[in-house]
């Protein structure tokens, strides 16, 4: 109850109420809502009030309300998944794509790369090129240049080269149009690798849907170098495999990984959180391959920062390298696999 409870005062004309004592008495602290009566509350001790009791004594409350910092955001949940495996028949090696001077034509530059192929096939050389449906290339310009097909057989390491007379005059041609930066649709370079369907493929007739045969797409720009010279950048490669467009993507720190000729015990090739198991896993998007896939099954409940470069984690992709030096090497039985080995190939949506 109120020590001090309000007067009345009966209304009169002229009359105007005391006024309140200089002195006030203080009202009693205020009690929980759980004890109303006129007595204090029992002394509880603090631990035995269950959370949802605003209590003066609960550890972490200040009167009736909470004070402190609140709970941490638990960690997003990371991806994990396992690579599937593809089969390359023709890898153009696209640190060789190169253009080189033509000695029987002065002035024009004849394309030149290396490449590895397990089945026979043919290659065409395309300028000012724009991809169509089902990874189709078409020649933009063919009244100035005109694609050009060669024909290739199984090896690995073989070297093309355009043949005399049908390369690139880039006097021709505005430099806005060979130097390209960004997006764009029309490359001033694309080279389509194709193999030959092989005669055991079924055809159109027997399963009811056309076959095509499988390809490599590489797409690439002209820069102009201090000296005035041209050089070829590459952009983008592109595979088109039983009718599934895929596009390649490079991963860092795989090459430690396969290389059999290296010393078990290298550094570089280890997980880099354990730093003993072998790397297998790789960070998209910034394709880090730098650990294992024990770590990695920990690491994506804990953070979402790659241990790298520490951009955020998307996906955590599994690839299994079968590396056995001391294992002979396959018969004819199976094609030699591609050098380099396969990367990451992610399908375009």
């Amino acid at each position: 109850p109120n020590p001090n409870p309000p007067q009345y005062y009966p209304q009169y004309g002229n009359y105007y109420p005391p006024p309140p004592p200089s002195v006030q008495v203080p009202l009693p602290a205020p009690y929980d809502h759980h004890h109303r009566g006129a007595a204090p509350p029992p002394n509880v001790p603090p631990t035995e009030f269950p959370p949802s009791v605003h209590s003066h004594n609960y550890p972490g409350w200040a009167g009736r309300y909470p004070y402190g910092l609140q709970p941490p955001m638990p960690t997003p949940y990371v991806e994990h998944q396992k690579a599937v495996t593809i089969r390359n028949d023709v890898n153009l090696k696209k640190e060789t794509l190169r253009i080189e001077p033509d000695e029987g034509c002065p002035g024009r530059f004849l394309v030149a790369f290396t490449f590895d192929a397990t089945v026979a096939g043919s290659m065409t050389v395309y300028f000012f090129a724009k991809e169509e449906l089902n990874c189709n290339l078409t020649a933009m310009k063919p009244d100035l240049i005109k694609p050009v097909t060669v024909s290739f057989k199984e090896g690995l390491g073989q070297k093309f080269r355009q043949p005399s007379g049908t390369g690139i005059d880039f006097s021709v041609f505005e430099d806005s149009e060979l130097l390209k930066q960004g997006g764009m649709e029309i490359y001033p370079l694309a080279v389509k690798a194709e193999t030959t369907l092989s005669a055991d493929q079924p055809s159109e007739g027997e399963d009811q849907k056309p076959k095509t045969p499988n390809s490599q797409i590489t797409q690439a720009v002209f820069e102009k170098k201090e000296s005035g010279d041209y050089q070829v950048r590459v952009v983008s490669q592109i595979l088109w495999v039983n009718g599934t467009r895929y596009e390649l993507q490079e991963i860092y720190g795989i090459g430690n990984s396969v290389e059999g000729d290296t010393d078990a015990n290298d550094p570089g090739k280890e997980c880099v959180i354990c730093l003993s198991e072998p790397r297998d896993t790789t960070v998209l998007p910034c394709r880090h391959m730098c650990m294992c896939s024990e770590c990695a099954k920990v690491l994506r409940y804990q953070t979402t920062r790659c241990p790298i470069c520490r951009q955020p984690v998307e996906r955590l992709l599994e690839i299994k390298v079968n590396n056995k030096a001391e294992e002979p090497p396959q018969q004819t039985s199976q094609s030699p696999p591609l050098h380099p080995p396969p990367a990451l190939h992610q399908e375009e949506v």
